[in-house]
């Protein structure tokens, strides 16, 4: 019925749908372990407090690197 992968017999879209999901949930925990951050870590990576509110607001769909 749909293309079977090589690698674990899944259609090829599921194992898409999943990658984009992990992807999601990791942007999740980076933008949650951002918002943790003191701000003098924040300041030595060049950061503010706003930049981060702003990253932590933005939709878990929003991939700056669009992967």
């Amino acid at each position: 019925m749909y293309p079977q992968s090589r690698q674990d017999g899944f259609p090829h879209w599921v194992q898409g749908v999943v990658q984009q999901l992990a992807r999601w949930r990791q942007l999740h925990r980076q933008r949650m372990e951002l918002a943790r951050l003191s701000d003098a870590a924040l300041h030595d990576i060049g950061m503010s407090r706003a930049d981060v509110l702003q990253e932590v607001e933005r939709p878990f769909w929003d991939d700056p690197l669009k992967k």
